[in-house]
């Protein structure tokens, strides 16, 4: 799968890195800013009991 991707990607190698490197960037931004705080109250790790 990772190699299919890498082949559809335009350019020498190193462009792909660098767009590679740009779009896990933009998905930890998205993640860390939209995501997490909106899935922190639905799990809530502070309500956590263990008997």
């Amino acid at each position: 799968m990772y190699a299919a991707i890498w082949r559809l990607l335009p350019g020498p190698w190193w462009l792909k890195l660098f767009i590679v490197l740009v779009l896990v960037a933009a998905i930890l931004y998205a993640l860390f800013w939209y995501v997490f705080p909106w899935v922190s109250p639905i799990i809530a790790p502070g309500e956590v009991d263990v008997e």
